[in-house]
């Protein structure tokens, strides 16, 4: 009998040990740094600079709506899945474009935000042709991260030149921290610095350069300093422009500037972006090297003569990416240095 009450003694204190512990270790664990899904003792979230300030934002969130184009290639070169984007104005071959389950909100001109609230995102993505919607976006998602990466409008932007290298550098900087992609960030914004140096030293300092638009079989002047896409490199790049005008603008079919105007300006280059190649879903829309090619008063220039003429990628005017831009300074260098 005394054998058996010793036993159940030596149990009960057993067993208030094991209580004991349990209690301390739950302790020290409330007491430890949140740990992500796969049990590490990393970092649950991060705190970036948009252009309306810091944001705390979740580490690989799971639910994401994108709006920016120049976040899209970068995000599926990454392999992130997205929950809502805008297809109509996203390249035809991303893969976010033909998934059902991503759904559509529609292009900028008249979106379909109740799509946003509809996905209850993580995170939202604004920028581009979406920073008008930041804050109806965030009264919709009060408990989503909402970061707006337009930073060529922020107070912090500086020349056109500066603004359009600083913004695709700190975006792509930006989703590397949040995606956990640092690494993978820093390859391409280290590669995109070394296309910018192999323009500089490609370019002989003289050469008058020509940017243009085609669009309709149309083909519109994008002014130095103001065009879209081309209007910054001038100043990046020291280009030398063959012709500038007053009151200039960047237009997204280029300036009204005839092209007798243009072509008495006699460039040495002709960079063209084809915005029909991008956004036309017509089979007869006339092709920009065709344009150029069939354009009586370009023939005489020194540029269409030499065929010192540079495409940016079909697709640019919509998938305004650092990998577009990456590809199009690797172009440009390619190009001048053969000269």
């Amino acid at each position: 009998m005394k054998k058996s009450k010793l036993l159940v003694l030596i149990s009960m204190v057993t067993i208030f040990a094991l209580m004991i512990t349990a209690c301390s270790n739950s302790n020290n664990k409330a007491n430890q740094p949140a740990t992500n899904e796969q049990g590490n003792d990393e970092a649950t979230t991060v705190e970036i600079t948009d252009v309306h300030g810091t944001v705390t934002v979740p580490v690989n969130p799971k639910n994401v709506v994108a709006l920016d184009n120049r976040t899209f290639e970068t995000l599926a070169d990454w392999g992130i899945k997205l929950a809502a984007v805008p297809k109509g104005v996203m390249p035809a071959d991303l893969p976010y474009v033909a998934d059902e389950s991503v759904l559509d909100i529609g292009n900028h001109r008249e979106p379909n935000l109740e799509i946003i609230a509809a996905v209850e995102p993580d995170l939202v993505i604004v920028g581009q042709r979406f920073a008008t919607f930041y804050e109806d976006i965030k009264a919709l998602v009060p408990n989503a991260a909402v970061i707006d990466l337009n930073f060529d409008v922020s107070e912090s932007a500086a020349t056109p030149g500066e603004s359009l290298v600083n913004g695709l550098k700190n975006s792509t900087l930006i989703l590397g921290k949040i995606f956990d992609k640092n690494e993978e960030a820093e390859k391409i914004v280290d590669a995109f610095d070394k296309a910018i140096e192999k323009v500089k030293s490609s370019y002989n300092g003289t050469d008058r350069i020509m940017g243009v638009i085609v669009s309709g079989g149309n083909i519109g002047f994008s002014a130095p300093g103001t065009g879209r896409v081309w209007g910054p490199m001038y100043e990046i790049f020291g280009w030398v422009p063959a012709l500038d005008i007053d009151n200039s603008s960047s237009d997204h079919q280029g300036d009204e500037i005839s092209v007798e105007a243009i072509a008495q300006s006699n460039p040495d280059w002709i960079f063209v972006l084809d915005r029909d190649a991008a956004i036309s879903t017509a089979t007869d829309a006339v092709p920009a090297q065709d344009v150029i090619d069939n354009s009586p008063a370009l023939q005489n220039t020194k540029a269409v003569k030499e065929g010192n003429i540079v495409y940016a990628p079909k697709d640019t005017y919509i998938n305004e990416s650092i990998q577009t831009y990456l590809e199009l300074f690797e172009n440009i260098a390619e190009a001048l240095s053969s000269k």
